[in-house]
């Protein structure tokens, strides 16, 4: 049983999501009560792999209010803790042209915080625009079918 604290609202609208994977986090004790209390902001956080070890940038996660000294930078590279094989992986498909790794949501398993990285390639903006034509369009279907059904 896992408690969702945070999403990535713009990555399944900007990324095609291939396939996923959950990796821990290193944290300090603050950082994991400002989590709990919901404190965290993954909007323009992405994840890279440097010198065999990968990490996720830009995610914030505000200074926990009763913390002073032990605080610390809000927006900090964080490392993902992840397998040797995972990261051998994760290297091959973001070799390939056009694909990320994405942070789509932060969750707790248990006492642990996971994130749940995706791998993905970017959308164009014809992309965009279809699947939002497509939402309209099944929005509109829901509709007529509700006021038939009256």
């Amino acid at each position: 049983m896992s408690s969702i604290v945070s999403k990535n609202p713009t990555a399944k609208h900007n990324y095609i999501i291939e396939n996923t994977i959950e990796a821990g986090l290193v944290l300090s004790g603050t950082e994991i009560k400002s989590i709990r209390a919901g404190k965290v902001n993954l909007k323009d956080s992405y994840a890279i792999i440097k010198n065999g070890e990968a990490y996720v940038l830009g995610m914030h996660i505000s200074p926990y209010e009763h913390g002073n000294i032990f605080n610390k930078d809000p927006l900090r590279d964080r490392k993902l803790l992840l397998k040797k094989r995972e990261i051998n992986r994760l290297i091959g498909l973001t070799k390939q042209k056009g694909y990320s790794l994405i942070p789509i949501s932060l969750y707790f398993k248990g006492s642990f915080v996971k994130l749940e990285l995706g791998i993905g390639k970017g959308k164009k903006l014809y992309d965009k625009r279809q699947e939002l034509a497509k939402k309209d369009a099944n929005k509109q279907i829901a509709i007529n079918l509700k006021a038939k059904n009256r």
